[in-house]
């Protein structure tokens, strides 16, 4: 997807009359997957049985006339169907070749098959999420799934920014567990620092405060003073009419406010103009916002930034017609991104890519539907 809004030709390789799983996930449409809708607009759909030679065949002669093949099976899959990395790499040297995997391609795991809970909770995203004391708490989104997609794309792109150098392409091997160790680069670092293992916090940052959401009388603030620039602190004292805190040596930092975020909570919100304080901590140099503090999605779809920026977005599908959903963040200020049509059926433009990209006849193509290879 992400390639995809970035301007690629991509052709999104299914099995004949099964196609991808998330197909059937809901919630629908008319009887159309509207997860399978967000996260494949802008493909080709292309549909060929791999287990048979003929459709091995056509495979290859995509990969013949591709820069990039990505796949996410478990490891080993791609080998036995005799389509792994040193095959494709044999038969074209500039293919760029992106395996994601729940563990990568190699190591004691490598063969276990994961899904984005599995290494959301081995990487232990789930056991620093949630309240202080609380069980381990799966965040709102896919973050295995995307994380791993988002490394796929750097490595990818790291790949063939290469390839204009050496005229060769590699391997990019992502594992989804290794992409959620990255990402808690301080939780990891803070534990290697101190020896103490990271916990639930809420929504508190563990190095600094005043950073976190609080509650008050008419819903929820956001307050988030940025170490580093010490004049925030006191002219959120002084917003809040508590000048004698300015040099409180509990509170002079962000570390020690961190550390004595119990003492510190009760007097932000125990002032007499509560309701003000969001307007009060922005002029400090910090951000608050009683509203988008607990923002749901309704108002995000709403919001005038957000859309100011084009991030929702209407696009093509060929039987519902308009059809919504989120635009990419990435803009280029010479280069269009994003794309108007939504997700394929299911073998869509298997016919146009035999014809157009393959060289085929009609009665190929024909011949081939009737042997079930697409």
């Amino acid at each position: 997807m992400i390639l995809a809004d970035l301007g690629a030709e991509v052709v999104k390789v299914e099995q004949p009359e099964i196609g991808d799983r998330s197909r059937s996930s809901g919630p629908f449409i008319d009887g159309e997957s509207t997860y399978f809708m967000s996260v494949n607009r802008g493909k080709l759909g292309f549909s060929v049985d791999l287990s048979k030679p003929k459709g091995k065949d056509l495979f290859l002669q995509l990969v013949d006339n591709s820069d990039v093949i990505l796949e996410n099976f478990a490891p080993g899959t791609m080998q036995r169907l005799g389509l792994d990395y040193h095959v494709l790499r044999d038969r074209n040297p500039a293919i760029i070749y992106a395996a994601i995997s729940g563990f990568g391609q190699d190591g004691p795991y490598s063969s276990k098959p994961a899904l984005d809970v599995v290494v959301q909770g081995m990487g232990g995203i789930l056991s620093i999420t949630g309240e202080p004391g609380g069980p381990p708490i799966r965040p709102g989104v896919s973050q295995g799934d995307i994380t791993a997609g988002l490394f796929a794309v750097i490595g990818i792109l790291s790949a063939l920014q290469e390839r204009t150098r050496s005229g060769l392409g590699q391997m990019v091997d992502i594992g989804m567990l290794d992409c959620q160790v990255t990402i808690q680069e301080n939780a990891f670092a803070r534990y290697f620092a101190t020896g103490e293992v990271p916990t639930p916090l809420g929504t508190r940052h563990p190095v600094t405060a005043p950073f976190q959401v609080f509650q008050t009388s008419d819903g929820y603030i956001t307050i988030a003073l940025i170490e580093g620039r010490k004049e925030r602190w006191p002219l959120l004292c002084s917003a809040i009419d508590r000048i004698d805190l300015i040099d409180d040596p509990r509170f002079d930092t962000g570390w020690t406010r961190s550390q004595n975020h119990h003492e510190l909570e009760p007097i932000l919100l125990g002032g007499p103009d509560e309701e003000d304080l969001p307007g009060m901590a922005g002029g400090a140099g910090g951000a608050g916002d009683r509203v988008r503090a607990g923002q749901h999605h309704r108002q995000g779809a709403q919001d005038p930034q957000v859309n100011h920026r084009g991030m929702i977005k209407e696009y093509n599908h060929s039987r519902l017609g308009k059809v919504r959903a989120v635009n990419t963040p990435v803009k280029l200020s010479r280069t269009p991104t994003g794309n108007d049509s939504s997700s394929p059926d299911l073998g869509e433009h298997t016919d146009d890519l035999l014809r157009d990209l393959l060289g085929m006849q009609e009665q190929e193509i024909a011949s081939l539907r009737e042997e079930e290879v697409i």
